[in-house]
């Protein structure tokens, strides 16, 4: 654990230490650092690379602000800076998944120095109006603001049956946090699409066919970004994007190791 310089804030992380280039894993929003382990995504991909996990912040043992104002991106991507800083990590492999991949676009526009590589699994530069509730339920925020995770949990289950690593995950959430979490997705958590285009870093986007309207603004994406590929997981929803893994490990070692045209 560490504290963010900028403004203290706690930001929690594993690091196994191991010798080769850092891979730096963001989980999704509601979800936490545990989820790469338990899906097997350390383990396959690790081999000879250090693998780092962190909590962003709002989830997991980090910090849980009941503000909105403190989920900016920009506080976002500066505990990720604090955490590579700590580390003594230049730059890293950077792999997310939704708002994880969010976060990592912002580090790739940011400073792109930082990034050797971005993965975006269902990721995207822009959350549209009401998109969250269609990915979660109706009213889903007005019963986080409650206090009900239990709720948060039951209502999400009327869309289809959660896993129990991701039940678990859901209800370690402190529900007001994540309520002033969704509050900022909704409203300050957007990239302008004239600033995709100055991002060059090398981007994997791997996005389910099911995942709208991510799908068709991953295409955005790869038109607009000139060092970015997209790679479409047939079937796949946003909340089944992340498994099985073979796939999404086969695209993204192939990424690393085959030159772009």
């Amino acid at each position: 654990m560490i504290n963010n310089p900028a403004d203290n804030s706690e930001i929690f992380f594993d690091d196994d230490g191991a010798a080769g280039e850092p891979i730096l894993f963001l989980h999704g929003s509601a979800l936490s650092r545990s989820i790469w382990r338990g899906l097997g995504y350390t383990k396959a991909l690790g081999g000879n690379r250090r693998t780092i996990r962190m909590d962003l912040r709002g989830h997991g043992k980090s910090v849980k602000s009941h503000r909105a104002a403190d989920y900016t991106m920009e506080k976002i991507a500066g505990d990720i800076h604090a955490v590579l800083d700590h580390l003594g990590i230049a730059a890293a492999h950077v792999i997310g998944y939704s708002f994880g991949a969010r976060s990592g676009l912002q580090v790739a526009m940011q400073s792109p120095e930082r990034v050797l590589s971005l993965t975006m699994l269902g990721g995207t530069f822009e959350i549209t109006d009401g998109e969250i509730g269609k990915l979660f339920f109706p009213g889903y925020l007005d019963v986080l603001r409650q206090g009900d995770i239990e709720g948060f949990v039951t209502g999400q289950e009327t869309r289809g049956r959660l896993d129990p690593a991701t039940r678990f995950a859901f209800l370690s959430n402190d529900p007001l946090a994540l309520a002033a979490y969704y509050e900022a997705a909704e409203t300050v958590q957007n990239i302008a699409l004239n600033q995709l285009a100055k991002i060059t870093v090398p981007t994997l986007l791997l996005i389910g066919t099911r995942d709208q309207p991510r799908f068709e603004q991953n295409k955005i994406m790869a038109r607009a970004m000139p060092n970015a590929r997209m790679v479409a997981l047939a079937g796949r929803t946003h909340g089944s994007t992340l498994y099985p893994i073979e796939p999404v490990v086969s695209a993204i070692e192939n990424f690393w190791t085959v030159p772009r045209a």
